[in-house]
């Protein structure tokens, strides 16, 4: 099975690096210093399990990389109708499309710009960073990826066997029917720490134990989930406080990713993140005065940070 990632950034490339040291062929889209890495050293992650590292099959063009039968898209919400189209040449009629960029909308931003193909979302649970070209540091145990199911039955087939490759690679992959709930089950936790991390400029352990930020947080994850059951996302009934628990137990250096892009100066998900909570809650008649407050205030970096 050729696997192609769309790119071997922090979440791409760990799952990607995985997958290639466990035997799989996995080719991967990049660009830059990151490229150059790859191509002749290979991609390093290094973290709490262990350090992993693999040779790729890595280039900036698509064409020379050839079709694939599953392409991974791990790139920034802001970055993926262009991602979409440089990834062209890796679609053919059997290839399946898997989204893992945050926020809720990714696959469709995507399929918009590869008609005729099949584009799914679907969710990663990793923590990692770049950490130099051709190397990554992953930050915590999360490891797994859930997307959704095809209609397509050959497709289906091709998604089940991706499935034993990525178990096999030694992460957990699941495929499920109502992938809409999944992505927001995952995106209420996502949206309050990115915001607040980024809004704060500070780690999870200084954040989750101070009881004022708590609920400021709970306020976050509250409007959060309106929105989702109100757009007819199924979340379990205690999602706010599970997502509490998860804040509290994220590791004290941990960041949002968008925390790394802000802090870098460059452009930041916050169109996708409470951005799309706020357009979301007055489509539906939901009132996200915390989530609409964090958004103004970082609204002004979205394409990076002015002046710098």
């Amino acid at each position: 099975m050729r696997i192609a990632i769309v790119a071997p950034g922090a979440v791409g490339g760990y799952f990607g690096v995985l997958l290639a040291r466990s035997g799989e062929n996995v080719a991967a889209l990049a660009r830059g210093a990151h490229l150059d890495a790859i191509a002749g050293h290979g991609l390093v992650a290094d973290g709490p399990r262990g350090t992993f590292s693999a040779r790729l099959d890595a280039s900036d063009d698509a064409a020379k990389l050839g079709l694939a039968d599953i392409v991974l898209f791990a790139v920034k919400l802001y970055g993926a109708a262009e991602a979409a189209r440089s990834a062209a040449p890796l679609f053919g009629p059997q290839t399946l499309g898997i989204s893992l960029l945050n926020g809720i909308d990714g696959h469709e931003i995507i399929g918009r710009e590869l008609p005729g193909h099949t584009v799914v979302g679907g969710a990663a649970y990793v923590s990692a960073v770049i950490a130099a070209p051709g190397k990554l540091r992953y930050t915590s145990d999360m490891s797994a990826i859930v997307f959704g199911t095809p209609a397509d039955a050959a497709l289906r087939a091709k998604a089940t066997a991706f499935i034993d490759s990525c178990r096999k690679a030694g992460f957990k992959a699941d495929m499920v029917d109502d992938v809409m709930s999944n992505l927001w089950r995952k995106f209420v936790g996502l949206s309050t720490n990115a915001a607040l991390t980024t809004a704060a400029r500070l780690p999870a352990g200084p954040l989750y134990g101070d009881p004022d930020v708590m609920e400021v947080a709970r306020a976050l994850l509250q409007e959060a989930a309106a929105v989702a059951r109100a757009s007819g996302a199924k979340l379990p009934d205690d999602i706010v406080e599970q997502s509490m628990t998860s804040l509290r137990a994220f590791p004290p250096g941990m960041f949002a990713s968008m925390y790394h892009d802000y802090a870098k100066g460059g452009p930041i998900e916050i169109e996708g993140m409470s951005g799309h909570i706020v357009r979301e809650g007055r489509r539906l008649g939901v009132p996200t005065p915390h989530h609409a407050t964090i958004y103004a205030l970082l609204k002004p970096h979205r394409a990076g940070t002015p002046g710098r």
